[in-house]
C-alpha cells in the first residue's frame, strides 16, 4: 500500500460518527483526514464541537481533537480532501439520498451507514461476511451516475447483523420460514442509558420501521446479481416474521430465532457448520474482520451483550442455546454489537473489501 486513504467523515459529531473516528484511530489502511457535520459545529475544531456531547466508552482520539469540523451542506472543499467518505448523517430520506449522490458525482466513493440508499435498485448492501459479490453492480450505478470512481455502497439494517450471519451458513438446507424478536440496545437509537430515563426498568415493544427492516433487508442481501448485474434479484425466501423491541441495554443486539428447513439437519451438523464458515473477509484477512467470525457458545446463559458484545473487538458473532422446536425445527439466540458490527465497524470492513476488491482507490 502506497499510503493510507484519506478519509472523510459525514455526520462526524452523532453516535455512529463518534464510533467511526475511533475505529479508524492507527487503521492500518485508513485515515481520517476531514469531519462534516451541522452548521452549528462547523468552524470549531472537533473537541470544540464535541464538549458535552462525547457519547461512546472510547477515549477521543488525539488525532482528531483539532480537525476543524465543515459543514455538510458544504462539501465542495471537503470532498477535494479524501478519497473516500464514511456517510453517517442524519438527515430526510429525499435529501440524504442526493447528498450521497453529489458526493459520488464527484468520483469521490461513498460508504452509508444510512438507510436511504438501502433500497436504490444498484446499490449494493453488503455484510463482507455475506454477499461481497454484490458489489459488481458498482459498475452499473457509476453509468448511471456518470462518473468512473464515485459511487454509493450501503450497509444494512443494525438489527439483521445478529442473526443473518448465522442463518446464511444454513442455506443449504433450504431456510423455509424464520420468526425472530430482537432485543436492541439504546445506543441504536444514538442514545445513552443516563440520557433516557423511561427506557430504565422498562421494555418497549416498538421501533419504528424496525420490523419492516427485519423482514425485508435478509432478502435483499441473500439475493442474486442477475446475468446482466444490473438488478439485485430478492430470495424468495425464506419468510421472516420480526418482532422488535427496545431493551434497558446500552450496546449489543440480542435477537430469539426460530427456524423451519426444507431439509432438516441435525444438530451436530448446525455446529459443524457454523465452526467451519470462513467467508471473504476472514481468508483475506482484511484489518476489521473478526477471527472468527461465529462463536457459538456451550453455556445455557449466554451470549449476553455484557459478556459477549465485544466478541471479536465487536466485529463477531456470538451463537447460543441451539435446541430442537416443537413448531419449528431448531431455536437459537444471536448476538452482536450493534454500533460496531452492526453500524460503524461493519461499514469500515465494507470499505476494506471494496478496497481489496478494487473500487476504492486513491483520487
Amino acid at each position: 500500500m502506497k499510503r493510507k486513504y484519506k478519509v472523510g467523515i459525514v455526520g462526524g459529531t452523532g453516535y455512529v460518527g463518534q464510533r467511526f473516528l475511533t475505529l479508524l484511530d492507527n487503521h492500518p489502511w485508513f485515515e481520517t483526514t476531514t469531519i462534516a457535520a451541522s452548521p452549528r459545529s462547523a468552524g470549531k475544531t472537533y473537541e470544540e464541537a464535541m464538549q458535552g456531547r462525547w457519547k461512546i466508552d472510547a477515549v477521543m482520539p488525539e488525532a482528531v481533537k483539532n480537525i476543524v469540523v465543515q459543514s455538510s451542506e458544504d462539501l465542495t472543499s471537503f470532498i477535494n480532501q479524501v478519497d473516500f467518505v464514511f456517510c453517517a448523517v442524519d438527515m430526510e430520506k429525499s435529501v440524504l439520498i442526493a447528498l450521497e449522490e453529489s458526493i459520488a458525482k464527484t468520483e469521490t466513493p461513498v460508504v452509508s451507514n444510512n438507510s436511504a440508499n438501502r433500497w436504490t435498485p444498484d446499490v449494493p448492501m453488503i455484510i463482507p461476511e455475506i454477499n461481497p459479490e454484490h458489489s459488481a453492480i458498482i459498475e452499473y450505478q457509476k453509468q448511471r451516475l456518470g462518473t468512473k470512481s464515485g459511487f454509493i455502497a450501503v450497509k444494512p439494517n443494525c438489527s439483521i447483523q445478529s442473526y443473518v450471519p448465522a442463518l446464511t451458513p444454513l442455506a443449504d438446507y433450504g431456510i423455509e420460514k424464520v420468526l425472530v424478536s430482537t432485543y436492541q440496545a439504546v445506543s441504536g437509537a444514538g442514545k445513552t442509558l443516563a440520557e433516557w430515563p423511561e427506557i430504565n426498568d422498562n421494555v418497549i415493544p416498538y421501533i419504528g420501521g424496525e420490523e419492516e427492516k427485519s423482514e425485508k433487508e435478509p432478502l435483499r442481501v441473500w439475493g442474486k446479481l442477475n446475468s446482466e448485474q444490473t438488478e439485485i434479484v430478492l430470495a424468495s425466501k425464506p419468510l421472516i416474521s420480526a418482532q422488535c423491541y427496545r431493551v434497558p441495554v446500552q450496546d449489543g443486539h440480542t435477537a430469539s430465532v426460530a427456524v423451519k428447513f426444507a431439509e432438516k439437519p441435525t444438530k451436530e451438523a448446525i455446529l459443524k457448520t457454523w465452526a467451519e464458515y470462513m467467508p471473504y473477509p476472514q481468508q483475506k484477512k482484511l484489518p476489521t474482520a473478526p477471527q472468527p467470525f461465529l462463536q457459538y457458545l456451550e453455556d445455557n446463559d449466554r451470549p449476553q451483550p455484557k459478556l459477549d458484545a465485544n466478541f471479536g473487538k465487536g466485529m463477531g458473532v456470538s451463537i447460543g442455546r441451539l435446541r430442537e422446536d416443537n413448531i419449528f425445527d431448531y431455536k437459537f439466540a444471536c448476538l452482536s454489537h450493534n454500533t460496531l458490527r452492526g453500524a460503524a465497524g461493519g461499514a469500515v470492513l465494507t470499505a476494506e473489501l471494496l478496497v481489496d476488491q478494487g473500487y476504492i482507490d486513491y483520487k
